[in-house]
């Protein structure tokens, strides 16, 4: 997979181009005290939206990508709600808001369209292993009862 391949998946320039806008417009309007709290909440869940979207088409297997887009829905519900939050707190005007929240509702309708075309081609899903589930057994621990271990010197 390339840049060029993720260029061409609208959900990702959308979610990319959120992300910059939240950057360029919501950022510098937030307070100085909120640098390390809102600022870097907004920061790491816009970024995250593109990013899990990536990692996902990056993954060959279909299962794989859908889980990471359901992350992706999930970071941006987040900033959605760290967007309320700024707006209720009058750090960002209603305009600015009201943007935002449309924008959000278009990728997360987006998102879902990708999640369903992807549960529905099921990419990678005759590729051997694939439907092979790893695991690693549990431990297997043997529990002695209090007088195994009175006849232990405890003078080491």
């Amino acid at each position: 997979m390339t840049v060029e391949g993720l260029k061409r998946l609208k959900v990702w320039v959308k979610a990319k181009d959120f992300a910059l806008q939240i950057y360029s417009q919501v950022l510098p309007l937030l307070p100085l005290e909120e640098k390390w709290n809102l600022n870097s909440q907004l920061r790491r869940s816009s970024l995250s939206i593109s990013a899990n979207i990536a990692e996902g088409y990056g993954r060959f297997y279909f299962q794989d990508n859908v889980r990471f887009c359901y992350i992706a829905r999930g970071s941006l519900d987040e900033t959605l709600s760290h967007l309320v939050f700024a707006h209720e707190a009058k750090y960002i005007p209603a305009s600015n808001y009201q943007k935002f929240e449309t924008e959000g509702e278009e990728i997360d309708k987006m998102l879902n369209g990708y999640i369903a075309y992807l549960k529905k081609s099921k990419q990678g899903a005759g590729e051997p292993g694939a439907n092979t589930i790893v695991r690693e057994d549990s431990a297997v621990y043997f529990v002695e009862s209090p007088e195994y271990f009175s006849d232990i010197d405890t003078d080491l």
